[in-house]
């Protein structure tokens, strides 16, 4: 062969190889290395195509997600490596059982997805149901988590692919809250319920500029005396129709929009506008601000808060910022940077739901943090369970050992009070003292209780607990 035949043909061969290894790379990049099927990705834009394809001919197309029910239990009793197992299983049935032009995908975590363009959705649920019902065999042993499943019909539902999914995941969300082992599929209900938090996202936007967003206060007293020392703020939510509305109703969806850190920035800005004069004054000792995790997960986190600070007239000294364990925890050498600029000018740093099962001594001993707030869950348990009540103690004492401020949360009842202070618990908030009020409360509050000699606790109900 003359050499510029066998040039052209090496070349050829190379530019096979390359096609082929491109090829597989993309395979690879659109597929599950777990259970070999489609990925997220790689479903999303195959739904986008065939809805596209399914308005030139009319078709309907049915969105099915698949959601494992006890799988996290199965993980945790057999081991991870035993619930790979099973989703690979899993995956393994779902590709088994797809009929003629249908696509199955696995999501993510245990959950999966299908397309079809079923006549009959439901039969086609029951048939996935009745599919991941039955027995698996994982290590010799028997077990059947059970599913969830949402469905949503192209163009029944919705004439978008993003809605779609959306619609589908809302029916499989319901079927969740409802126990599970079933399917449901989105009907005038879920679409009404929609629509209801369509306006609600309409309206959270508007109104975070137009100063719906308020800031309340919820007292911090003293354990021994039952003098306000602090407050903790808390958002709410004004609303021009449904009146004032507690964070539940509208944190979760700041947080999906991406608004929670202009809620954050207005009820900073507002809490301590009102709480600079109570400082000044000597009313309060400390304003504390919840922190959101996506805020604490920002590299440029404490600059922007110091930042926010310097443009009230808050002393940073008077300023507590409250952390969520689970999250400090996530990522100890950022946590560590952000409290140790926020420490070096003078704010103090709480770490929140301490005791709810991610406890962790050592980054007490190891980072600068000068108070713990006790869960709720287990102040609700102190006065009924023994062992409750010698585990907090036990956890005040590991505190003061460390020489930080321990604040119990969630205080109801006249006997969680009288154990955590005789357990040396340093401040309480709760209803048992107070609930959340507005701010023109809260100057009440705080100057009744200044004026007020040091008090002994009652079991009247209703107002500041602690009374002369």
């Amino acid at each position: 062969m003359p050499d510029s035949a066998k040039k052209l043909s090496d070349l050829q061969a190379r530019v096979a190889q390359l096609e082929s290894e491109r090829a597989l790379t993309m395979r690879l990049a659109q597929t599950d290395s777990l259970t070999g099927l489609v990925n997220r990705g790689a479903f999303t834009s195959e739904l986008c195509e065939r809805l596209e394809a399914a308005r030139a001919t009319g078709e309907r197309v049915a969105l099915f997600v698949v959601d494992l029910d006890r799988f996290k239990l199965l993980n945790d009793t057999l081991g991870h490596h035993a619930g790979d197992l099973f989703l690979a299983e899993v995956g393994e049935r779902l590709r088994a059982s797809a009929g003629d032009g249908e696509l199955v995908a696995r999501l993510g975590g245990d959950e999966f997805a299908l397309i079809s363009s079923d006549a009959d959705p439901a039969r086609r649920a029951q048939q996935l149901l009745d599919l991941l019902t039955a027995p698996h065999a994982i290590y010799g042993r028997q077990v059947s988590p059970g599913a969830s499943v949402g469905v949503a019909v192209f163009p029944d539902d919705a004439a978008e692919a993003g809605d779609l999914q959306r619609f589908a995941d809302m029916a499989l969300y319901r079927v969740k809250t409802r126990g599970g082992r079933r399917w449901s599929a989105f009907d005038a209900e879920l679409r009404d319920e929609n629509q209801r938090r369509r306006t609600l996202e309409a309206d959270l936007r508007r109104g975070i500029p137009a100063g719906e967003i308020e800031p309340w206060f919820q007292p911090v007293v003293d354990a021994q005396d039952g003098r306000i020392v602090g407050v903790e703020v808390l958002a709410r939510w004004r609303h021009p129709e449904h009146g004032l509305l507690l964070p539940g109703a509208f944190v979760p969806m700041a947080e999906e929009l991406g608004l929670i850190g202009r809620i954050d920035e207005a009820v900073f800005e507002a809490g301590c506008a009102c709480a600079a004069p109570w400082v000044e004054a000597g009313l309060i000792e400390q304003i504390s601000f919840n922190v959101s995790p996506r805020d604490l997960l920002d590299p440029s986190f404490s600059r922007k808060l110091i930042g926010r600070l310097g443009k009230t007239a808050l002393p940073a000294t008077n300023l507590t910022v409250e952390i969520t364990e689970t999250f400090l925890l996530q990522d100890l050498a950022l946590s560590r940077r952000h409290i140790e600029r926020l420490n070096a000018k003078g704010i103090r740093i709480a770490l929140d739901d301490f005791g709810t099962g991610y406890s962790n001594l050592r980054a007490l001993m190891h980072l600068p943090i000068q108070t713990v707030k006790l869960d709720r869950s287990l102040i609700c348990d102190i006065a009924k369970d023994q062992r409750v009540a010698k585990l907090v103690a036990s956890m005040l004492h590991a505190a003061r050992a460390l020489g930080v401020r321990i604040i119990a949360e969630g205080v109801e009842e006249e006997a969680q009070a009288i154990i955590l202070r005789a357990a040396g618990c340093d401040r309480m908030q709760g209803y048992w003292f107070a609930r959340p009020m507005p701010a023109d409360q809260m100057d009440d509050a705080l100057r009744e209780s200044r004026a007020a000699a040091p008090r002994e606790l009652t079991s009247e109900p209703g107002r500041l607990r602690i009374h002369a």
